[in-house]
């Protein structure tokens, strides 16, 4: 039986529709936080809601395009008004982008990661920093990827943004050091996601870990006791 260790804490998850995200998202909700579920995909989200209700857990449905620039003072200024505070961030969703040679990759693909998996977060931790203050004990995790330091050919897109992401992470960490919000990068390695398959789509996913095999990871980093900081934590499998 799962510990109601962040009973009434405020935690918002992005990509909550589907893989990580989804279980990330019902860990946390069975752990006691309301979580708000961010997504583009809305049949995903109310899967979500109806999984974290069979569990006894609360969750409030943000249906949000993160390329979508103006939303996030939209969704900072309901966070204030509603909670006065937020006490985790969960920046999960991502983008893989097309896997082709630097010079093949198309202006409009190329943006679309950018926006995903760099500008949406800065946009985020711009919005979002001054409700994770609030917090007694703020928590920002950032899901990054091996890609960010493992170079690849035809990867460009995806490693250069995912390398951006750990920077802004990092800046973001150091800027948080006299504050009690405490900020985290998890890289999750190989694991059995939609976005796995489509880099892999050979590979037998049933001998990667399972999306919920995460979560427990991810309940830590966001306990009010963790004191980790400005780490890159690899996931581990026991």
């Amino acid at each position: 039986m799962t510990t109601r260790s962040l009973e009434g804490r405020v935690a918002l998850v992005t990509g909550a529709s589907r893989g990580i995200g989804y279980f990330t998202a019902i860990a946390l909700a069975e752990a006691g936080a309301h979580v708000l579920a961010v997504a583009r995909t809305v049949g995903g989200l109310e899967e979500l809601d109806d999984a974290i209700k069979a569990k006894g857990g609360q969750a409030t449905l943000v249906p949000m395009d993160l390329r979508d620039m103006e939303a996030y003072e939209r969704l900072g200024a309901s966070i204030g008004e509603r909670w006065g505070k937020l006490d985790i961030l969960l920046a999960n969703a991502g983008a893989l982008g097309t896997l082709s040679p630097l010079g093949h990759i198309k202006p409009k693909d190329w943006a679309e990661v950018m926006d995903v998996n760099v500008t949406a977060n800065w946009l985020l931790i711009r919005a979002l920093d001054p409700w994770l203050q609030k917090s007694d004990a703020g928590r920002a995790i950032f899901v990054s990827s091996g890609a960010a330091t493992n170079f690849r050919a035809y990867w460009g897109a995806y490693s250069v943004t995912k390398a951006a992401l750990n920077a802004l992470a990092h800046v973001y960490a150091a800027e948080c050091d006299k504050t009690n919000v405490r900020v985290n990068i998890v890289n999750p390695g190989p694991m059995r996601t939609g976005m796995r398959a489509k880099a892999f789509p050979g590979e037998d996913p049933q001998m990667l870990p399972h999306p919920r095999e995460i979560a427990p990871l991810f309940l830590e980093l966001s306990s009010p006791d963790c004191a980790r900081h400005n780490e890159v934590i690899q996931f581990q499998t026991k």
